[in-house]
């Protein structure tokens, strides 16, 4: 058996323990390079929307009368857009971070993807995770990889936390210290009956399985001497999926536990039929949901402290299909939010005229979103990334 889990073995493990501007890639360029202090009291909320978001549905070319003769019936109709610029705007359903924007706090990265996309959800994601080239395989996520040079410091209580679905994605690595909170009352109770152990054990595979038990035992011991679940998160937090797991976030931060990443998930992004519903119910989720984090960051004093950055598998096609729906694109635009972001438009928007295929053309590689939290955000090297930060942290 292989020394260490793979991901099958890792889910399985999840299962039975419910805790377990164009800016193009090259040389990194001076802010890249600089030697910074690894920010290890800074937190990154990855924000994956499973499915592919439609990203011209997100964030509105209203301004471009190509966006309205590619989708006669999906199209947002001018007076309902959210104007930010004369070109641009948000969807009706994301009006709760209006004043993100208008603060200053949230950053719209246009026109993200990678060369040679592949439409599969599956391939896609896995790229995206590990932030390989598409035709490469690799088998560690991007933070996993990060973290490899720049291990976080054994005092915190975890590497990463993942909330809601067990996915690891970019959190996935041998080496890495990562919990699935799914049920955190749950977590608590089963973690109770986990008790260390130092013997030592021939079987690789089986000395594994007890390190990440003492792992998992060292972390809840730290979660229960934070008592964070009785931590107040500081707002109102919507009912619905994310709602919660960004709540359990507020919670972990305001009990004062130190995490350096925190994953959480939306799905049913992949609108194929009858999209304008399920796709403006969905966005008013994920907007409802990052508000009240943001407000609840705030009154605890930590806004400057957390960054929120978004993520899909890939875009949806400019082009409306015949069920109302759009299929399996390429490009799309990504949110960044916090205290210390450089609010504001980076990137390009794509044409609608000049297409690649029936798809958009990136002009962002989604490794610049990675660099960005990576070298920007917590100060660390990410020589595995290869690409250069967008320059929208302050400080």
């Amino acid at each position: 058996m292989s020394q260490f889990l793979n991901r099958r073995d890792f889910l399985a493990l999840g299962g039975a323990l419910p805790f377990a501007l164009p800016i193009v890639m090259g040389p990194l360029n001076a802010l890249a390079q600089l030697q910074r202090t690894p920010n290890w009291n800074r937190t990154l909320i990855l924000i994956e929307l499973k499915g592919g978001n439609d990203g011209l549905n997100t964030i509105i070319p209203h301004g471009d009368p190509n966006y309205y003769r590619l989708r006669p019936r999906l199209g947002i109709p001018k007076h309902k857009v959210i104007q930010l610029t004369p070109q641009l705007g948000l969807h009706p359903s994301l009006s709760p971070l209006k004043s993100l924007w208008e603060g200053g706090n949230m950053a719209i990265v246009s026109g993200v993807g990678y060369p040679k996309p592949n439409l599969s959800h599956f391939r896609s994601i896995e790229i995206w995770d590990t932030a390989s080239d598409s035709n490469k395989y690799l088998d560690q996520g991007w933070i996993a990889q990060v973290f490899a040079d720049s291990k976080p410091p054994a005092s915190l209580p975890a590497d990463g936390v993942i909330l809601g679905r067990d996915d690891a994605g970019p959190l996935y690595g041998p080496n890495l210290r990562t919990v699935s909170l799914r049920d955190p009352r749950k977590f608590l109770k089963q973690t109770r009956h986990l008790r260390p152990s130092s013997a030592p054990q021939a079987n690789p595979s089986l000395a594994h399985i007890l390190s990440v038990q003492n792992q998992l035992h060292q972390t809840a011991a730290k979660f229960r001497e934070q008592n964070f679940e009785a931590a107040n998160p500081g707002a109102a937090f919507p009912k619905h999926s994310l709602g919660k797991q960004l709540k359990t976030a507020a919670q972990l931060i305001a009990s004062g536990l130190s995490l350096p990443v925190i994953k959480v998930s939306l799905g049913g992004f992949d609108t194929h039929a009858n999209q304008a519903g399920t796709h403006a119910r969905l966005l008013k989720q994920w907007a409802e949901a990052v508000t009240a984090f943001s407000k609840a960051m705030q009154s605890q004093g930590r806004w400057n402290d957390v960054m929120m950055m978004t993520y899909s598998e890939f875009g949806r096609r400019p082009v409306e299909n015949g069920s109302r729906g759009t299929d399996h694109g390429t490009a799309a635009p990504h949110l960044i939010l916090g205290g210390r972001v450089r609010g504001g438009f980076y990137g390009r928007q794509p044409s609608l005229t000049a297409l690649q295929g029936k798809n958009l053309m990136h002009h962002v590689h989604f490794r610049q979103l990675y660099a960005t939290a990576a070298q920007e955000w917590m100060g660390l090297p990410a020589r595995s990334l290869g690409a250069r930060p967008l320059g929208l942290i302050r400080g």
